[in-house]
């Protein structure tokens, strides 16, 4: 039986603006969505941006692994649950399930967090916060899905090269977590998106990026359907990594 006080549901609407020219909700979007219900769930809790922010410390998102069964249709009523699986000392796993409009699961996520120092940007200790409170909503909720992976990428050839500007940039001054992966799916041409839909996806956080920086794309076709992409800054640091993993339609 859940633990209701420690899982948050948040439900939502698949906008006409959220959604590709299929109808689907879109992987950016729903990556917004599982960011804000992460917010929403750790603020009820004491844990918010805000409350942080007045000692000093900010939340940022480390690892980030889907997978989607289905995505909602344009104007679908969904919903999405999360919980805190895990803390150690620099980061917190946090998991979300996807929620159609008939309440059925239709997809699950998995993250990593870790807690910075706003000024030093170094990792701060979890279990000093409220004296390790944080503790206190752990929850065994299952999570059916692989963990997020370590993603390798060999190609040196450059497949897309942009440059940060205003849009990619959020309230931390830095380019957006969400805004890579809107880029990183920009990669691959639209008539993939025709036949296929996105089975699981990933990202890997490394580094932050700037405005004005060059932003470069490399990609490895790992397996039919499955690909690899490292993003780097300036020419030579890497900032990101990511995996797709296609499916046909049924």
């Amino acid at each position: 039986m859940k633990d209701q006080s420690k899982i948050g549901i948040y439900k939502s609407v698949a906008e006409p603006f959220h959604v590709d020219f299929n109808g689907r909700l879109t992987m950016g979007v729903l990556g917004n969505h599982l960011l804000n219900c992460a917010g929403f769930h750790a603020s009820e809790r004491g844990f918010g941006m805000a409350t942080l922010n007045s000692h000093n410390y900010t939340w940022v998102l480390s690892r980030l692994a889907v997978e989607m069964g289905d995505m909602p249709y344009q104007y679908e009523e969904f919903a999405i649950e999360t919980w805190v699986e895990n803390v150690y000392r620099l980061f917190t796993d946090r998991n979300f399930a996807i929620l159609n409009k008939d309440g059925e699961k239709i997809g699950y996520a998995r993250s990593v967090w870790a807690m910075i120092d706003i000024e030093t940007r170094k990792p701060a200790d979890l279990l000093i916060l409220h004296g390790g409170s944080i503790n206190d909503y752990i929850c065994d909720e299952p999570c059916p899905i692989e963990k997020p992976s370590r993603i390798k990428v060999l190609s040196q050839e450059c497949i897309d090269t942009i440059k940060a500007k205003y849009s990619d940039i959020d309230v931390n001054g830095h380019f957006n977590s969400i805004r890579y992966i809107e880029h990183i799916l920009d990669l691959f041409p639209i008539d993939i998106y025709k036949t296929k839909h996105i089975k699981r996806f990933e990202m890997a956080y490394v580094a932050e990026s700037y405005y004005g920086d060059e932003v470069s794309f490399f990609l490895d076709e790992v397996n039919p359907d499955e690909y690899h992409i490292e993003v780097k800054k300036n020419g030579n640091e890497t900032v990101c990594r990511s995996k797709i993993i296609f499916q046909d339609n049924r």
